[in-house]
């Protein structure tokens, strides 16, 4: 009885394992084949090297270089195939194989991020639109856009102005707030951010405009040395508020102020050569006028050049000869040639009187000559002639009754050009005489590159050690009150101040 007891049990353990294990096995009664391709889904491109597999399992293979795959020899039943591939969703196609039959399925796959969102617009806060009188150094700031996968977010400022084509791209900003320098004053701009997770279309926000402020009222301007360059500033007259005006990846020296055009004439070189050009008292518009002849001379950082024509004209030397042309380039006319051969190295004209007003000298820089010559180029007055040393910065009163120029009065020469003693005078053409300004000067320094202030109450110049190596100041100082000296300017030299 015990043994037929133990003999029940077993068959019905055997029974259930065997009716359990029937689910998950496939019928061995006939094959069949599944074959087919797999492509991109939209654009039909064969996928190589996608893993197909059934389940239940029966066997694997991967598709060739042309998407396509087979699966031979699949006992008859029903199956799960699946097509995988990293970075592509995973496809499952139901199938059921037939003894001695092929069966075709075609797989399009997805990328793994097919079914991810774009994130929202950002919103733009500052400065808001249409926002006038903005700084030109200012904090653009907008809302984190929210993203409804949480994927992690990256801006791109799109900043377009109303004065030319030109767009900027400022990218991958990860923070809400974007920093812009040196604007240009006095400019309409458009700006928009982009956010962007990387997966979708980038989603821009709605653009605004704001307005930056007029240039403020720098009435002087001067040469500053940066990075190995020559740059030019402008700055208020208490030397407080200073204003980039030109690049430093670029030599531009010896500016010079129009008022009746609002322009700023400068001496930049190009190509190995020095030539004229003008812009804007905010810098911008940078044109160059002199092409076909340079600015030349003994030494670029004596010469000078000269407004004319209430700001139509410019009038530069080259070598010996004198010229004049027009501001947008044209009407490149010869004014004058020296007779000796001596180089032209200053020119300044008065509007009132037409009178022109010339320093030449030989090729070491001496031998000067400060004279004044009319239209015709017929010599009027010599206002400094045979005398030993370096002179220069001539300017002339504008009524044209006074010369304000400098002279070395230790009448020292040597090859580097150096001056041990230079002082500045004013020279008066009604009697001849001359009014030393610099007798409060620093011993040991010289007084360069002067110029009458607007009321022409004093002068404005450049001081600096006679080492000929020390930084230069610009100082300002009363015609007739030589103690009120006092330096406006650190390290800077070629004033002007209109």
């Amino acid at each position: 009885m015990k043994k037929h007891i133990i003999k029940t049990f077993i068959y019905i353990i055997t029974t259930i394992f065997s009716i359990a294990c029937s689910e998950d096995t496939i019928d061995l009664e006939g094959l069949g084949s599944i074959k087919g391709t797999v492509v991109s889904d939209g654009s039909n491109e064969p996928l190589p090297n996608v893993k197909i597999a059934t389940n239940p399992p029966t066997s694997t293979v991967f598709t060739d270089d042309n998407g396509a795959y087979i699966l031979n020899n699949v006992p008859v039943g029903d199956y799960s195939l699946s097509a995988q591939q990293e970075g592509l969703l995973a496809q499952f196609e139901a199938v059921s194989v037939l003894a001695d039959k092929e069966i075709e399925i075609v797989f399009e796959m997805e990328v793994e991020t097919a079914g991810n969102r774009p994130p929202e617009a950002a919103i733009l806060l500052s400065p808001s639109d249409n926002a006038i009188d903005q700084l030109i150094d200012i904090d653009l700031i907008w809302t984190g856009s929210s993203d409804p996968d949480n994927d992690d977010l990256t801006y791109t400022i799109n900043l377009r102005n109303d004065k030319n084509t030109t767009v900027e791209i400022f990218e991958n900003i990860v923070d809400t707030t974007f920093t812009l320098n040196n604007l240009s004053y006095n400019v309409t701009y458009t700006w928009q951010v982009s956010s962007s997770d990387g997966i979708n279309n980038a989603v821009n926000s709605t653009p605004f405009v704001f307005e930056t402020v007029s240039p403020p009222n720098n009435r002087i301007i001067f040469a500053r040395s940066v990075e190995g360059n020559s740059v030019l500033y402008s700055a208020d007259e208490d030397g407080t508020t200073e204003i980039k005006l030109t690049s430093t990846a670029k030599n531009s020296f010896r500016p010079r102020r129009n008022t009746n055009t609002g322009k700023i004439a400068f001496l930049q070189s190009t190509g190995g050569q020095t030539h004229l050009f003008t812009m804007n008292q905010d810098g911008s518009e940078i044109a160059q006028v002199t092409s076909s002849v340079s600015v030349a001379g003994f030494n670029l950082e004596e010469i000078d050049f000269c407004w004319a024509e209430n700001g139509a004209k410019l009038i530069f030397p080259n070598q010996d000869k004198l010229y004049s042309i027009n501001t947008d380039g044209s009407g490149l006319s010869l004014l004058y040639q020296t007779t000796t051969g001596n180089l032209i190295t200053e020119v300044d004209k008065n509007e009132n009187s037409s009178t022109l007003i010339l320093k030449t000298n030989d090729l070491n820089g001496y031998n000067v000559e400060i004279f004044t010559i009319n239209t015709s180029g017929v010599v009027i007055e010599t206002v400094l002639s045979g005398v030993s040393g370096a002179a220069g910065s001539i300017n002339l009163s504008v009524d044209g009754g006074k010369l304000l120029y400098s002279y070395d009065v230790s009448g020292f020469e040597n090859s580097t050009y150096r001056q041990l003693d230079t002082h500045l005078f004013v020279y008066s053409f009604s009697d001849s005489s001359r009014l030393d300004l610099s007798t409060e000067k620093p011993a040991g320094t010289n007084d360069l590159d002067a110029r009458f202030s607007p009321n022409e109450a004093g002068v404005i110049f450049s001081n600096t050690s006679n080492d000929g190596i020390s930084q230069k100041n610009i100082q300002t100082q009363s015609l007739t009150e030589p103690s009120t000296r006092e330096i406006v300017i650190e390290n800077a030299s070629m004033a002007d101040w209109e």
